[in-house]
């Protein structure tokens, strides 16, 4: 069985609702490194890393706020992952607001340039496309863009983390569970030329056909795939801790279809829980629900 890194981002700085910064906690208080432990893996629990909070902050750039904090925060969580991915360990990362994703994933895709001198391959699993840049973004909020930093050229201050952009490709890049774009987002994605699986075709076609699908696109001729799941792709009425949420999301079992699709391929390479928030939460069911998705991920077993 593989050891896996446990790197807490507490980033509180991309959203609009202040909590995400105790997710990492939250994961943590539900039992995660135990759980995983039982499945037969090490654990190492890296701790968290140092972020601001908003409260101590200007947002100065409207468009992008908080854009430099952010991307001190990833350019550090990138360095982090890396030593995760050098060490021959997974790293787990636990959000944290979504613009997390700006450095785990660089990572991902450096280690995957170095060593297989292939792409990573992506699962974007989010009831967002996270696709927005500072020029169409209504809100400025960064965990808005992470996905178009990894893809292109803006924001900036995200895609250069590395020292090179762009970090993933369109034809290995899939988007699970999308139902709630804006209009300049969705000509965004359309432009993209991303693998695109919204909630309607999830419920013509059924999430265990996605998930193949998703994971034959993501993984063919790449060095693995990176998973970066954020918890308001979960109908609210089982995760109700997100900044987010959205009505008409994954249910319980099409959550975990996915994750165990992806630990039925074996090409997991690293893996994103973003946007717990437990200040909007009950009985800490967002942070434990999660917890169980890693498990599935990680191989756990029903029979």
């Amino acid at each position: 069985m593989r050891t896996v890194h446990i790197i807490g981002v507490p980033l509180d700085l991309g959203g609009g609702r202040r909590g995400v910064d105790m997710g990492p906690s939250a994961f943590r208080i539900a039992g995660l490194s135990e759980r995983i432990t039982n499945l037969g893996c090490t654990v190492v629990d890296r701790g968290d890393l140092a972020t601001p909070i908003p409260e101590t902050q200007e947002a100065r750039h409207e468009r992008k706020k908080y854009i430099h904090e952010i991307a001190t925060v990833c350019q550090k969580l990138y360095e982090t992952s890396l030593t995760s991915f050098e060490a021959g360990a997974m790293p787990l990362v636990l959000g944290g607001d979504h613009s997390l994703s700006a450095g785990s994933v660089s990572a991902a895709a450096g280690w995957a340039a170095k060593t297989k001198h292939l792409p990573i391959g992506l699962l974007w699993i989010d009831a967002h496309g996270d696709m927005n840049t500072p020029a169409t973004s209504s809100s400025g909020n960064v965990h808005g863009m992470p996905l178009a930093a990894l893809l292109g050229p803006e924001p900036s201050e995200l895609s250069q983390i590395g020292g090179w952009s762009p970090k993933v490709f369109p034809a290995h890049t899939v988007l699970i569970g999308v139902r709630n774009l804006d209009e300049r987002e969705k000509a965004a994605v359309r432009d993209s030329h991303v693998h695109v699986f919204t909630m309607k075709d999830i419920d013509r076609q059924g999430i265990a056909s996605i998930a193949e699908q998703a994971v034959s696109l993501a993984g063919n001729n790449t060095a693995g795939i990176h998973v970066s799941f954020d918890m308001d792709v979960c109908d609210p009425t089982i995760a109700p801790g997100v900044g987010t949420p959205v009505r008409g999301g994954l249910n319980y079992r099409e959550a975990h279809m996915v994750m165990e699709i992806v630990a039925d391929s074996g090409l997991l390479t690293s893996l994103d829980m973003a946007e717990v928030n437990p200040a909007l939460d009950m009985q800490n069911t967002t942070a434990q629900l999660g917890t169980e998705l890693v498990l599935s991920a990680l191989g756990m077993k029903i029979l």
